[in-house]
C-alpha cells in the first residue's frame, strides 16, 4: 500500500491548519510555504478537502481557510479518504465482495483482518494528537537552532 502525494500533502496542510486552531485562519500562501507544497498544487488539495467538509472559508475579504470540524474530531483516515478510493488492499477483498474463492482460500481472512487494522489505526489517530507532535518537533528545532556565546 503506497499513499498518494495528494493524501500526504493533504495531511501536512491539515496538521498546519489544525496548530492554528482557534486563530483567524491561515491563507494558502502561507501553508503552502511553512510545507513547502507548490501553491498551486496545494489549490487541489484544499479543493478536495472542502469538497469533504473538512475545511472551510474564513468570512471576508481575502479570506483564508481553517478546519470545519475541532482537530480531535478529524481522524487521519477522514483525511485519507478525501484523496484515495476505499481503503482495498488486495483486489479480491473490498466494495465490489469477495472474489469467487472467498470460501476456498486461507488468506482471505488475512486480507481482510489486514485491510480492516490499517482502517482502525488511520481511524484512531486524530489531528489534534499530529499537531501536538508537529509542535513539540518545531521547538525542538528553534532550541537546536540556537547557540549561545
Amino acid at each position: 500500500m503506497k499513499l498518494n502525494t495528494k493524501t500526504r500533502y493533504g495531511i501536512r496542510a491539515m496538521i498546519e491548519l489544525a496548530m492554528d486552531w482557534g486563530g483567524k485562519g491561515m491563507f494558502q500562501k502561507e501553508i503552502s510555504e511553512r510545507q513547502e507544497i507548490s501553491y498551486k498544487y496545494l489549490d487541489h488539495i484544499i479543493s478536495a478537502l472542502k469538497t469533504k467538509g473538512l475545511i472551510s472559508n474564513v468570512d471576508g475579504k481575502k479570506s483564508g481557510y481553517r478546519l470545519a470540524k475541532k482537530p480531535e474530531e478529524i481522524s487521519v483516515y477522514d483525511i485519507y479518504k478525501a484523496f484515495e478510493p476505499a481503503l482495498q488492499i488486495v483486489d479480491c477483498i473490498g466494495e465490489h465482495g469477495e472474489c469467487v474463492r472467498a470460501k476456498n482460500c486461507a488468506a482471505s481472512d488475512l486480507w481482510c483482518g489486514l485491510n480492516n487494522k490499517i482502517i482502525e489505526h488511520l481511524d484512531s489517530i486524530n489531528l489534534s494528537e499530529l499537531a501536538k507532535k508537529q509542535q513539540a518537533l518545531n521547538q525542538r528545532d528553534e532550541k537546536a537552532d540556537m547557540y549561545y556565546i
